[in-house]
């Protein structure tokens, strides 16, 4: 059953959306800043009968980009309820980096299921690279600074970092269907995946300033 909440954080009003399901969670902090992100993560749930949870300003002209660590509120109920639920994360993100318009950045403390995304996209998606290696992903993308939900989860996750090509078609907030389908395929190979190996080459960093 859908549930939503109302929550404020650093002042700034919110609708946090939690769609129940399995131990995968797909996660979207910012789906009024980065376009296809909340509908890419409520399509992904939805086929692999995966948790999701979107956070939207709804009416805010100017949507207000509160980065990734300081997203996790302890009182925003629908967050706690997630993170109990879900074993592991993977968190949509946006990015419009000019010199990469093609290239979707796999960051996330947990390094195996980058990879395994990663394999999924370049079979299903070849026309966006996929990198995984986080000496490659630029500083602010890496998403792993141990507040980001992203990593919070038992065994961490994967940042997702989609460039806006990747995440809208046409103008609209409709992501591709080449992404979606290789993300499904992505997200569905996580759930097959041993936990052993899905715990695997953690990774983190304290820097906040380094984490969209």
């Amino acid at each position: 059953m859908t549930r939503t909440e109302h929550v404020e954080i650093e002042g700034t009003p919110l609708v946090a959306t939690l769609v129940p399901g399995g131990e995968i969670g797909l996660l979207a902090l910012h789906g009024s800043n980065e376009g296809g992100t909340a509908e890419l993560a409520d399509l992904v749930a939805r086929r692999c009968g995966a948790t999701s949870l979107v956070f939207t300003q709804p009416g805010a002209r100017e949507p207000v980009h509160i980065p990734s660590p300081r997203m996790a509120a302890d009182h925003c109920a629908l967050l706690r309820e997630f993170l109990k639920r879900v074993s592991l994360t993977v968190s949509l993100h946006g990015h419009m980096r000019p010199e990469t318009p093609h290239t979707i950045f796999l960051g996330g403390g947990n390094r195996a299921a980058a990879r395994i995304l990663a394999e999924a996209l370049a079979a299903g998606a070849p026309q966006f690279p996929a990198v995984a290696d986080l000496t490659a992903i630029p500083a602010a993308l890496r998403g792993v600074h141990p507040r980001n939900p992203v990593n919070l989860t038992r065994l961490g996750g994967v940042q997702v970092e989609l460039p806006l090509l990747a995440r809208t078609r046409g103008g609209t907030d409709i992501p591709p269907g080449p992404v979606a389908d290789a993300l499904t395929a992505g997200v569905e190979a996580l759930g097959r995946a041993a936990p052993e190996r899905g715990a695997g080459n953690r990774a983190t960093d304290h820097d906040g300033a380094a984490d969209a």
